[in-house]
């Protein structure tokens, strides 16, 4: 496969999780009236469906290491096409919630295998610069998401939304059957047993690079989450922007996190992977405290929310694919398990942070704005500490 091909086809596999994330959240508020369900309801469809996309990686990514990439890339996109029309035609939020439950439980397959075949087409440093790529690309599709999503269910109804997933999904499907090849070389046989699972994971959470820059991409992705899951009831509902103008700003957030991926890729090659992280803490910090502290000083109105989140989105842009290449880069035999594990924190991260949202939304921005604040220190506290103290990887 030609190196665009790969760079295509990561930016497809991992833009399938903010399609399915980001695409629907302009439709969020009307699905919870249409199906007269409460906020908390609302949040579940969102942190249920991450939670099973954390754990079946768990799952995917084993299978992967025993039977190859592609045909879990086949059945996980197939099974995702098939949830993703059920989502569509539901009839009761309990029903759209398993819906999207199997949607995330598929999903992982396709998030998973793409970490892995970075690790296994290319050292750790490489692909720390490869995967920013696919990163730039699923900031690209990111930023298409949710303007598209608020276009779609201003004009044409939630479900429309819902079912543009469906065809991202065929479409991906599509072109990965076609044209994507094996990428593990060697499969591991012993992959499943059950004694050669647990050795596996107890060597991959006991390695010191690895849970420094698991860490870092799950601390950083929390913030993400904080927004995302948050964003469209503050901006929609609390401020009164119509699902077109939430698009827009949504449109900027990322904007900024797709200019995080390109300084990524440039101050690996100038500083390498310690240097770029730390760096990248600053804009962690600085935009999750001016968010924190400026919804303790009262700051009301879209800017004081906006700009802080750019500066954060920047941070985010960095630090994503440093953790993701950096957790899989001491396990080139076992990159599947490491991916999966390492994307399982993420998504453990993500369903406590909507719990917790689910609870705490109390009619005003300070719960999104105090859980990014929360959530920029951590990332920063992780870069500058665990992962300055790792050793350079081969």
């Amino acid at each position: 496969m030609s190196t665009a091909f790969v760079v295509l086809a990561l930016s497809l596999l991992l833009g399938l999780q903010p399609v399915t994330t980001d695409l629907y959240l302009p439709a969020l508020p009307s699905i919870t009236q249409d199906l007269g369900a409460s906020v908390a309801q609302a949040q579940l469809t969102l942190s249920g469906l991450l939670l099973a996309f954390g754990l079946s990686q768990l799952v995917w990514g084993p299978i992967s290491d025993r039977f190859g990439r592609r045909p879990v890339l086949l059945l996980g996109l197939a099974i995702y096409v098939v949830a993703a029309v059920g989502s569509t035609l539901a009839g009761s939020m309990e029903a759209l919630l398993l819906w999207r439950i199997a949607q995330g439980a598929a999903m992982g397959a396709s998030v998973m295998c793409a970490r892995a075949l970075v690790r296994d087409l290319y050292s750790p440093e490489v692909g720390a610069r490869a995967i920013s790529k696919g990163l730039t690309g699923l900031g690209v599709i990111a930023c298409l998401s949710i303007p598209l999503g608020g276009v779609l269910a201003e004009f044409f109804g939630w479900r429309s939304a819902l079912s543009a997933l469906a065809l991202f999904g065929a479409a991906t499907l599509a072109l990965i059957a076609l044209r994507f090849e094996e990428t593990l070389q060697r499969p591991d046989p012993d992959a499943l047993r059950p004694a050669t699972l647990v050795r596996t994971w107890i060597t991959i959470l006991r390695n010191p690079t690895f849970l420094a820059f698991a860490l870092l991409a799950a601390a950083t992705y929390g913030g993400l989450f904080t927004l995302l899951a948050a964003s469209s009831f503050v901006f929609i509902r609390l401020m009164e922007l119509s699902r077109i103008e939430y698009g827009v700003l949504m449109f900027a957030i990322v904007l900024a996190y797709v200019g995080g991926t390109l300084l990524c890729r440039r101050l690996l090659v100038r500083f390498g992977v310690q240097r770029t992280v730390a760096i990248g803490g600053v804009f962690s910090l600085a935009g999750g405290s001016l968010l924190g502290l400026g919804g303790l000083a009262g700051l009301e109105g879209v800017w004081p929310i906006l700009l802080p989140a750019l500066i954060y989105m920047v941070g985010h842009g960095i630090h994503q694919p440093c953790g993701q290449a950096g957790a899989v880069g001491p396990f080139p035999k076992a990159a599947g398990a490491a991916s999966a594990m390492s994307g399982f924190l993420m998504m453990v991260v993500a369903f406590a942070m909507g719990q917790w949202l689910g609870a705490s939304m109390d009619g005003t921005p300070l719960p999104m704005t105090h859980g990014m604040w929360f959530w920029g220190v951590a990332t920063a506290a992780v870069a500058w500490g665990l992962v300055g103290r790792v050793p350079r990887q081969a």
